[in-house]
C-alpha cells in the first residue's frame, strides 16, 4: 500500500538516457521519487536523487534567489567574453541560455561536445545515410556495434529496439544478428531471447581506425593483401560485410563518446562511407545510427541549430553567431585565459559539474551538485521531467518527448533563472 500522499505516474519519459525511454512507472511521495517499473541504472539514479540544495549561494553563503540573480548579472555585466558551458538541459532551458548568451556576447559550448563533434564533423563534410530508432526497431536484420559498449550508457537499447516482440512487418526479432567489433559487451542485453549471444570481434581502440578503413574497403569490393587488421582476420571482416550485403536491412551503430582518441571523426567517416557503398548495390538497405544525447546533450544541439544554424561551439562575441568547433572549446578558452566568466548550465544531471577555473563561475544546476571548488554563484534549480514540465529530443533527432512535472519541490526552472538574469542586465 502506498502513502496517501503518493501519486503513481504511468508512461513517464526519461530525460536521462539518449533513447528517452517513455514507459516508466513512477511513484512520487513528496520529494521522494521511486521508479517502480522499467527502470535501469541510468534512469533510477536520475529520478531517485532527492533534492538537497534549495537555496542559492553567493561565495558559499546562503542568499535569496533575487540576490543570486543580481550577483550573476553583475559578473556578466563586467565580462569581456563570458563562456557558457554544460548544457545538460531541456528545450526551454537551452532557449533561455541562448538568449542570455546573445545579449552578453558569450561563447557557448557543451560539456560533451568532443564526442558529438566526432559525428557532426562527418555529417557536415560528407553526410551519411542514417536511420531512426523506429526503423531499427521495425526493419533491422543485422546490427553491427562498432567500438562501443552500448549497454553502459543505454541499458535498455536492446530491450526496446532490438528484441522488441512486435514489428510493423511481422519480423521475428529473435533472429536478428548482433555483431560487436572492438569492445566486448559488458552484460547480456545483446543476447537474443532464444539465448544466442552476439558475435564479438575484439580489437584495441588503437586499431579502430584501420579496422573501420578495412570495412570500408571491403564494402567497396577492394581486395586486401593483409591477413589480419588489428588482430581480426580479414576473412572475418569480409564475413561481416557479406552478412550486411545479404540482409534486407542492416544498421551500423556506435557511441561517439566511446571513440575517445585523436581524429576519431575519421573512423566515423569510414563507417559512414562503408554504409554508402553497401547501398549502391541496390540489393540491400543499410544505415548508420549514431547513439548519444544523454542528459539533454542532443536537445541542446538541436536548439542551437534552430536558433543559430550551428549545432554547438558558437560565439556571439561579434554580435552574431559564429561557429568554430576548435577555437570555441571550453578547455581552450579557459587554458588560454580568453574567457573571463564561466556560466555553467546543467539542470538534468547533478554530476555534470563545471571544471575548476580561475575565473568567476556561475552555476545554474540541478540541486545536489557537489563542487571541487565552490562557484562564486550557485543557483540550484529543478530538473525538467521531475520538478517541472519540459521537452527533450531523442538521440535520433526526430522525436521530441514531452517531460512531466512529477512533484512540487519548490525549485524554480533553469529557464526562469536565466530569464531573470537577462532581465536585470
Amino acid at each position: 500500500m502506498t502513502d496517501s500522499s503518493s501519486q503513481i505516474w504511468e508512461n513517464v519519459p526519461s530525460p536521462f538516457c539518449g533513447i528517452s525511454s517513455d514507459d516508466l512507472k513512477i511513484q512520487a511521495t513528496g520529494n521522494v521519487i521511486k521508479v517502480l517499473e522499467n527502470g535501469d541504472a541510468v534512469t533510477r539514479a536520475g529520478f531517485e536523487q532527492v533534492p538537497t540544495d534549495t537555496q542559492p549561494r553567493i561565495g558559499g553563503k546562503n542568499a535569496t534567489l533575487d540576490q543570486a540573480v543580481a550577483a550573476a548579472a553583475g559578473y556578466l555585466r563586467d565580462a569581456r567574453l563570458p563562456l557558457f558551458g554544460g548544457f545538460g538541459t531541456d528545450v526551454n532551458d537551452t532557449r533561455a541560455a541562448l538568449s542570455l548568451a546573445d545579449r552578453c556576447g558569450a561563447v557557448l559550448d557543451q560539456a560533451r561536445a568532443e564526442g558529438g563533434l566526432r559525428n557532426l564533423l562527418v555529417l557536415s563534410d560528407t553526410g551519411w545515410v542514417a536511420c531512426t530508432l523506429a526503423e531499427l526497431k521495425n526493419r533491422a536484420e543485422v546490427v553491427v556495434v562498432f567500438g562501443s559498449d552500448i549497454e553502459a550508457d543505454f541499458p535498455r537499447f536492446f530491450e526496446r529496439f532490438v528484441w522488441n516482440k512486435e514489428t510493423l512487418f511481422g519480423q521475428d526479432t529473435s533472429q536478428r544478428e548482433i555483431i560487436y567489433i572492438g569492445r566486448t559487451p559488458a552484460g547480456d542485453a545483446s543476447t537474443s531471447p532464444s539465448g544466442r549471444k552476439a558475435q564479438v570481434l575484439p580489437c584495441s581502440a588503437e586499431s579502430y581506425p584501420e579496422v573501420a578503413a578495412a570495412l570500408n574497403a571491403l564494402a567497396r569490393g577492394v581486395s586486401l593483401q593483409a591477413e589480419s587488421i588489428g588482430g581480426i582476420a580479414v576473412t572475418e571482416l569480409q564475413t561481416v560485410i557479406d552478412k550486411l550485403k545479404a540482409a534486407s536491412y542492416s544498421v551500423v551503430t556506435w557511441a561517439a563518446g566511446h571513440l575517445n582518441y585523436a581524429h576519431a571523426e575519421l573512423t566515423v567517416q569510414q563507417l559512414c562511407q562503408a554504409v554508402v557503398a553497401l547501398n549502391k548495390s541496390g540489393a540491400t538497405r543499410s544505415a548508420v545510427l549514431p547513439l548519444g544525447g544523454q542528459d539533454g546533450d542532443r536537445t541542446a544541439s538541436q536548439v542551437f541549430a534552430w536558433q543559430t544554424g550551428y549545432p554547438t561551439r558558437i560565439s556571439y562575441a561579434r554580435g552574431y553567431p559564429e561557429y568554430d568547433p576548435y577555437h570555441n572549446s571550453t578547455s581552450r578558452l579557459l587554458a588560454n585565459g580568453e574567457a573571463d566568466v564561466l556560466v555553467w548550465v546543467a539542470t538534468i544531471n547533478a554530476k555534470q559539474t563545471p571544471p575548476v577555473a580561475s575565473i568567476p563561475t556561475i552555476v545554474i544546476g540541478r540541486s545536489g551538485m557537489v563542487f571541487e571548488k565552490e562557484p562564486e554563484v550557485f543557483i540550484p534549480v529543478g530538473a525538467p521531467g521531475i520538478d517541472h514540465a519540459g521537452h527533450m529530443y531523442r538521440c535520433d533527432n526526430v522525436v521530441c518527448l514531452p517531460l512531466r512535472k512529477l512533484r512540487d519541490s519548490g525549485l524554480t526552472s533553469g529557464a526562469e533563472v536565466l530569464k531573470g538574469i537577462e532581465g536585470v542586465l
